[in-house]
């Protein structure tokens, strides 16, 4: 079996430039449909969240799309989104059992490759009832993504700048969803053709995949990240390289703009700067760090 972080490590260096690009939300329209309709209804039924079914949606929501935190490693989303949940008046009035999750919360804090492999080895090394249905949800998860998430297609001017990124650039895509999911939506709609290597969360975080596949061989302002959460802007400013965000909401102007402006600055040297600085003030402010509640 390949040694998916040695595949980082010893991608070759083709081009001058690196860009790595995130999936859910950002090269795919699939944050609302997956969150909506695959991790939250399973987010409810196996933390027993029945009696406060609506406000666990607003939380679940609030965490993974509207907020500061969109785009997090489902593992500490779960915990952010309970920890939310059990401090809203609306919950305490009712008297609902939030569970805290302190196992998770450890395990979080100690793993960097927060997928399903390394929580199966954690549920081996330490079972617990806490961890097994932990475990449980998140199988549920990626099972209803595979069962319902299909046909959806990346957002206008993605494969243009795909394109064009291939002429001059070493491109991977850069994703915390699991690699099974990521092969198959950009095999299905006939990208993944367009990239070098696809790293999902079992390959570790943002920052390491940056840090693995380009670090060291590209200059730092020749590494572009393009993605739509906060965590990415971060993997970027941890490596020292450059951002270009796609905005909630404004999600095909953004690629628009890629595509007619921004990558013809970041290939000829006038991206980092004022340009760049003015596209991410924009982008921050889009999302908020406090729930309205």
């Amino acid at each position: 079996m390949k040694d998916p972080v040695a595949e980082l490590h010893n991608m070759e260096k083709h081009h001058d430039f690196f860009v790595g690009i995130d999936s859910d939300g950002c090269a795919f329209d699939t944050m609302e449909i997956k969150h909506k309709e695959c991790f939250c209804p399973n987010f409810i039924s196996y933390f027993d969240l029945q009696p406060v079914s609506k406000y666990a949606r607003e939380a679940w929501d609030f965490v993974n799309l509207y907020s500061q935190t969109r785009g997090c490693n489902r593992f500490l989303a779960l915990t952010l989104a309970l920890d939310l949940l059990r401090a809203r008046k609306e919950v305490v009035k009712r008297g609902a059992l939030i569970p805290e999750l302190k196992l998770l919360k450890g395990w979080v804090q100690a793993e960097t490759k927060l997928g399903n492999p390394a929580l199966e080895k954690e549920v081996k090394r330490n079972p617990s009832p806490e961890m097994e249905n932990i475990l449980r949800w998140s199988l549920a998860v990626n099972e209803t993504v595979a069962r319902i998430v299909h046909h959806v297609p990346p957002f206008p001017y993605v494969r243009d700048c795909l394109e064009k990124m291939q002429q001059k650039a070493d491109a991977i895509v850069v994703s915390q969803t699991p690699l099974e999911a990521l092969v198959r939506e950009w095999n299905e709609h006939e990208i993944d053709g367009y990239i070098r290597l696809i790293a999902g969360q079992e390959m570790g975080t943002k920052t390491e995949h940056i840090s693995y596949a380009a670090k060291g061989k590209y200059n730092p302002d020749n590494i572009l990240m393009i993605g739509d959460a906060p965590g990415d802007y971060k993997a970027a400013l941890e490596n020292g390289a450059r951002f270009y965000p796609i905005v909630p909401g404004k999600e095909e102007e953004s690629w628009e703009r890629l595509n007619n402006e921004a990558l013809d600055r970041f290939f000829g040297g006038t991206y980092k700067g004022d340009y760049e600085n003015e596209l991410i003030a924009s982008f921050t402010a889009s999302l908020p760090s406090h729930p309205s509640w």
